[in-house]
């Protein structure tokens, strides 16, 4: 079946050439540098300083296009020439954006319209734009002067840097890594398992199994390798990568860590905050640390007891198999042979009902039930064969664009993300409808054979598309408040956590499985042990995110800035207080922790469970309206997606609720209460 080729002028990603995209965005740096040289004073008319407000958008939009191609081509096909195009182009980029957030002039101008009596006949998303401009120029140093100012340029330009060079370690140790297996070594590994590991022996031209510490693998023999050992090196070669054990001293993260949190230390100061953790909640939705800390301090309070419970339990089935001292290369294969026991339930048997086309099938019309929105893949060009592009309409109007790269490959960054191409935007030649990327390294196709997903893989799929759906899915026109742009960061993961839910709706899960050899949906018996399933060691799940969040905020608040015996010091007194599962020593977590040192959780990290108490909360309403009630979906768009950042987190949360977030439905939703 042909497909029509795509409504939306998309990236020619077969004729881009590295060296045409370098010059894009040296010629946008340059075209936003001189506008920024030529506003030399406020205009005097409040026509014309609206004027330089929508150039700025305009400059801001043809930017992120070219820059976001690049940095997406960097983290998904990452070989030395992309990644030398992009650290060449990181200190222009940075100093083009302190000076924009730095420019007195513009920042008086922005002043100027938001003090006008004329502002409030604004429409609402130009007054949040205008509000959130004036709050993000205080925060990046306008107010500075003489050498102050100087120093917040180099110390933005440094740490830009720093995040690079930290994910490019990440990368380089976790692909330098491979171990060749023996057959002895494979016992216990499924056969789908097997041959994908034999695949990778395959790309590296050898005649045996391979395993990696690509997720995909390192998952696999985790779970199910019966070889002790074979675990315990997998598990070491991981949890050390980019750290001084991880045997590439070139890769090492240590210093890059240090010199990152000296600079952020340091750039809050200059701003007036005591530490980087103040300075990163000043945009967020919760009011201080200390109300964070609390929020996490009290959720694993909650989570303590069900957590111990939980671990006793796979100490008790260890001890079956003579293991006393269970080590932390134990847990997952121990949890999977309880999960077995208590419920039946085998991630392995799942797998063949979840073939990827089916599940993507079954996404798309569960979209179509909440939203009304059609999806329907389109021909454009792309940078992979593993690549596709959909197109989503709205009643036979096209609304938006994403891409899928949902599989595992060399060269190619680990975890899952969504990241926009293009905004929603009012342009002066019409309306520029949305495009963004949604990236998942889930266990890729082995032989003839469409990927088989785990339960875990489609959920982090829902995960995703809840993000590509807050993109796409803006009504607002101005690029600074459209989709995710302008959204509190620990707001931005409701409407991904709150998609998730729907991968563990009974009557979703008929639309989302169908078994690759039998087209059967999941058996009675299966879907019955995956439900019960649903809450299985929640406890301990949510310590290990408490634990990654208290860490994250510690190291960000304690002054002064601390060094690398600090940074695990710290870990290991949380963990001591927190965690129930076992650790070792020589875990050096922090030195892959690219969420906080690469991404942009810095001090936010908490936000996943912050928000998680949103999205349970909001779904919470649809359990009592009924799951596919299109009422109640049409309002969710309405109140959350559509909105952007035009709308406080807050406010569009109790438009949508009629009332403040509770917590009582994610203790729900973990199983610890019935109410």
């Amino acid at each position: 079946m042909s497909l029509k080729k795509a409504t939306l002028p998309v990236p020619q990603f077969d004729q881009i050439t590295l060296e045409n995209l370098k010059q894009k965005i040296e010629e946008a740096i340059q075209q936003g540098q001189n506008f920024l040289n030529q506003l030399i004073e406020v205009p005097h008319t409040h026509e014309a300083q609206l004027d330089v407000l929508s150039q700025l958008d305009v400059l801001e939009n043809n930017m992120s296009e070219s820059w976001g191609i690049l940095s997406h081509l960097n983290a998904v096909m990452n070989n030395a020439e992309t990644r030398d195009v992009y650290q060449s182009l990181l200190p222009a980029l940075s100093e083009y954006y302190t000076n924009l957030g730095q420019h007195t002039v513009l920042y008086q101008t922005f002043q100027q319209v938001h003090d006008q009596d004329r502002f409030s006949s604004l429409s609402e998303a130009q007054q949040s734009a205008i509000k959130l401009a004036l709050r993000d120029f205080k925060l990046s140093g306008v107010a500075l002067e003489g050498e102050a100012k100087k120093r917040y340029a180099e110390i933005s330009a440094r740490l830009s840097q720093l995040s690079s060079d930290f994910s490019n370690h990440v990368l380089d140790a976790t692909q330098a890594y491979f171990k060749p297996l023996s057959e002895q070594e494979l016992q216990g590994l499924p056969e789908s398992s097997i041959q994908l590991l034999k695949q990778y022996g395959q790309q590296r031209e050898l005649d045996q199994a391979v395993a990696t510490l690509d997720i995909p693998s390192y998952l696999a023999i985790m779970t199910y390798a019966e070889t002790r050992e074979l675990r315990e090196v997998l598990y070491r070669a991981y949890t050390t990568r980019a750290s001084e054990l991880g045997g590439h001293l070139e890769f090492d993260n240590t210093a890059v860590m240090e010199e990152i949190l000296s600079l952020r230390q340091e750039m809050a100061n200059l701003l007036g905050f005591n530490n980087y953790a103040e300075l990163s909640l000043a945009s967020k939705m919760a009011p201080n640390v200390e109300a964070v800390d609390q929020f996490l301090i009290d959720l694993a309070n909650h989570a303590r007891q069900p957590a111990e419970k939980e671990i006793a339990e796979i100490e008790a089935i260890a001890a079956q198999d003579g293991i006393t001292d269970l080590q932390p290369w134990d847990t997952t294969f121990y949890s999977e042979k309880l999960k077995v026991q208590q419920f039946n339930l085998s991630q392995e048997a799942l797998k063949p009902y979840f073939p990827a086309p089916k599940v993507l099938q079954g996404l798309f019309n569960i979209v179509y039930r909440l939203y009304g929105i059609q999806i329907i893949e389109r021909e454009a060009p792309v940078w992979h064969s593993d690549a596709r592009y959909f197109e989503l309409e709205d009643q036979g109007q096209v609304v938006g664009g994403f891409y899928f790269d949902l599989y595992a490959r060399s060269g190619k960054r680990g975890g899952a993300w969504m990241s926009g191409f293009r905004s929603r935007m009012q342009m002066e030649s019409g309306l520029q409808k949305p495009i963004c990327y949604m990236v998942c390294n889930f266990t890729p196709p082995v032989g003839d054979q469409p990927a088989l997903l785990t339960h875990d893989e489609v959920i982090t799929l829902f995960h995703e598309f809840g993000h590509g759906l807050h993109h796409m899915l803006t009504e607002v026109d101005h690029i600074s408040v459209a989709g995710t742009h302008g959204v509190a960061w620990d707001a931005v993961e409701l409407p991904s956590q709150f998609m998730e839910f729907w991968a563990w709706d009974h009557e979703s899960l008929e639309l989302l499985s169908e078994h690759i050899e039998t087209k059967e949906t999941l058996a009675p018996e299966l879907l019955k042990a995956l439900l019960d399933a649903r809450f299985f060691q929640s406890g301990m799940q949510t310590l290990r995110q408490i634990e990654f969040a208290l860490f994250d905020l510690s190291i960000h608040k304690l002054m002064p800035a601390l060094n690398a015996e600090q940074i695990q010091a710290t870990l290991n007194d949380i963990r001591l207080k927190y965690a129930v599962a076992p650790t070792t020593a020589d875990n050096r977590f922090q030195h892959g922790f690219s969420h906080i040192f690469a991404g942009g959780y810095a001090a936010g990290y908490y936000s996943y469970k912050w928000a998680e108490v949103l999205a349970s909360d909001a779904f919470d309403r649809f359990e009592q309206e009924g799951i596919f009630n299109t009422e109640t979906g049409k309002e969710f768009r309405q109140a959350v997606l559509a909105v952007g950042g035009k709308d406080q987190a807050l406010n569009a949360f109790v438009n949508f609720r009629k009332r403040e977030p509770k917590i009582d439905a994610l203790l729900r939703h973990q199983g610890w209460t019935n109410s």
